[in-house]
């Protein structure tokens, strides 16, 4: 398998941030990854395919999509859009932008942890990019370097409070770094990282952690607001992709070592999940490589 493209951006030392806006009519840029977070903003591109990790989408008029971690690969690719006139707006800034000790003071706490889940990639909704549309919409053309940074830190602050930002790819395919959880939830979660090739039964999880499987199971959908079976899906998917895009092996070979015991279902829930049979989620991937 080819290698994704990792960018080297136009950030320099001297900047808090680099910032560009586009008019296209298509997107040719290839699948690629960067160490610099980037805050991605799309207007009439209704139709345009998203891919962030392993969660592949169609985007509608309108999209707002927070990047972060190195490794998480991504595009945005022409697919069913029309539009003659598609505009984009790129802000890349460094990790290190607020430095981590004004970072851990207290009026950075959202801005804090929606950066800790952009490693998984963020979708911001329709409402949300209402809220910043009109500092969006003059921001690159703002000639005071100071207040185009205050603009951009209010544009973050916005973000981070927003009720309805969804994570998009899952967490063992980007590799993310969980945040601070119940001691038992994360018990469990670490055990099903490590063991979600084999049978992982609700009885012995439950035993892990000290409760009934009745009250853990509750515990559990309370704590995460997902259900037991779903997590483990999601993970057990999550690195189902992960090799789909990153090895040579046949999906057989893939599903049995993800922990799925039958084939069919492994390929039924993979398309469910993620929109695309295992193999066309491959063959996208590929596609969309380049070799560096």
């Amino acid at each position: 398998m080819s290698k994704v493209l990792t960018e080297i951006t136009r950030l320099s030392e001297r900047d808090c941030f680099y910032i560009v806006e586009r008019h296209k009519t298509e997107f040719t840029y290839p699948l690629h990854r960067h160490k610099e977070y980037e805050l991605n903003f799309i207007e009439h591109g209704e139709g345009v395919r998203r891919i962030v990790g392993d969660s592949v989408e169609e985007i509608g008029d309108y999209e707002l999509v927070l990047i972060g971690g190195q490794d998480l690969e991504h595009v945005w690719e022409q697919g069913n859009c029309k539009s003659k006139d598609i505009r984009e707006i790129t802000i890349q800034f460094s990790p290190d932008i607020f430095g981590s000790e004004l970072l851990s003071k207290n009026q950075f706490a959202s801005i804090r942890r929606m950066l800790r889940r952009a490693g998984k990639g963020l979708s911001f909704p329709v409402s949300s990019i209402m809220k910043v549309y009109s500092v969006l919409d003059g921001i690159a053309g703002e000639q005071e370097r100071f207040i185009q940074f205050l603009k951009f830190m209010y544009v973050l602050y916005e973000l981070s409070i927003s009720d309805d930002s969804r994570v998009l790819a899952s967490s063992s395919f980007a590799h993310s770094v969980r945040g601070a959880e119940s001691r038992r939830v994360e018990k469990v979660k670490q055990y099903i990282n490590e063991h979600y090739a084999k049978s992982l039964k609700l009885n012995d999880l439950a035993e892990l952690v000290g409760m009934s499987p009745v009250a853990f199971s509750r515990f559990f959908r309370q704590r995460t607001g997902r259900t037991l079976s779903d997590y483990i899906v999601d993970i057990r998917l999550g690195y189902a992709a992960r090799m789909l895009v990153d090895s040579t092996k046949n999906i057989s070979e893939i599903c049995y070592e993800c922990g799925f015991n039958n084939l069919s279902n492994f390929n039924r829930t993979f398309k469910s999940k993620r929109n695309y049979t295992p193999r066309d989620f491959r063959a996208m991937f590929k596609k969309n490589k380049v070799i560096v």
